[in-house]
């Protein structure tokens, strides 16, 4: 009997079938080895189990993908780098309206609900001070200058934030970096609000990093540079004062919720990093919904 006779009963499988066991099948490897990186133990009382599953064989699409993105963020580095941002990155503050309810009603039979219109700044321009987040993840095509610049930055994991100051040098650095960072100058509100619920600080030559739930560790710490509490703190950052760059590195990265979710990632495909760059006063709310 031939092949083609042998096999010609056989039902079809859907390729939208084939991709989606594709996928549930690299969750199941991926998840196996975040287990297994968590506790040796267990990898090695289930090794003849993933050992059964089978090998996960990696798409020559992606590691074409991969180069190719990686060319690209190479190039405009490069790009950013000698000519600056040219005309995508304005001097001077620009200005946009929006619409916002009036009153915050979450009830769907008030569909006539009253909006008035307010005007804020785009971008940073006139900022002294950046608060930057890093929104993507390391997938293979990151450049070794980007991710230097991110090191320096102290933003080697996404959805981390640190604040700096919002000088020249910086705003080039940042341009270099856009499509893998969030920044903009904060209120002083949210200022307050990330030193309250996200804080830590380094102790012990940053040996040690600890939360900052009392005020005894700033007035041990910083005390010499005239702060003792929370109120001080955040008056540094917010006021860019003499001992910014100090506080700047006696904080940690601050640890920030993925503005995606696990599902809308791994199930709905919906990657980080479309949305980035200079988001000026609208980084408050951006930065609610990490919170």
């Amino acid at each position: 009997m031939s092949i083609a006779k042998e096999y010609k009963n056989l039902p079809l499988v859907p390729e939208s079938v084939l991709k989606r066991r594709h996928d549930l099948d690299d969750i199941r490897r991926r998840n196996a080895a975040e287990d297994a990186q968590k506790d040796p133990q267990l990898n090695r009382q289930n090794k003849r189990t993933v050992v059964k599953k089978g090998r996960y064989v990696k798409k020559p699409e992606s590691y074409l993908a991969e180069a190719k993105s990686r060319r690209h963020e190479e190039a405009r580095y490069r790009r950013v780098k000698t000519k600056g941002m040219m005309k995508r990155a304005s001097n001077k503050p620009v200005l946009k309206t929006k619409e916002i309810p009036i009153s915050e009603s979450t009830s769907t039979e008030d569909v006539d609900t009253e909006m008035k219109t307010v005007t804020y700044q785009a971008n940073s321009a006139g900022a002294s001070y950046v608060f930057v987040i890093r929104i993507r993840e390391d997938a293979g095509n990151i450049p070794r200058n980007i991710y230097n610049l991110l090191l320096r930055f102290r933003l080697k994991e996404p959805s981390t934030g640190v604040f700096l100051k919002y000088d020249a040098m910086t705003r080039k650095h940042l341009h270099m970096i856009e499509p893998w960072v969030v920044y903009g100058p904060p209120s002083e509100g949210i200022v307050k609000d990330l030193i309250e619920r996200k804080s830590f600080g380094f102790i012990n030559n940053k040996a040690t990093k600890v939360p900052l739930s009392d005020n005894t560790i700033l007035e041990r710490e910083l005390g010499s540079h005239g702060i003792i509490c929370m109120e001080d703190l955040v008056y540094e950052l917010t006021k860019v004062g003499e001992a910014f760059d100090v506080v700047s590195k006696f904080l940690v990265p601050f640890p920030l919720a993925s503005s995606k979710s696990k599902f809308e990632k791994e199930k709905l495909k919906l990657k980080q990093g479309k949305d980035y760059g200079d988001k000026g006063e609208e980084i408050d709310e951006y930065i609610k919904q990490m919170l």
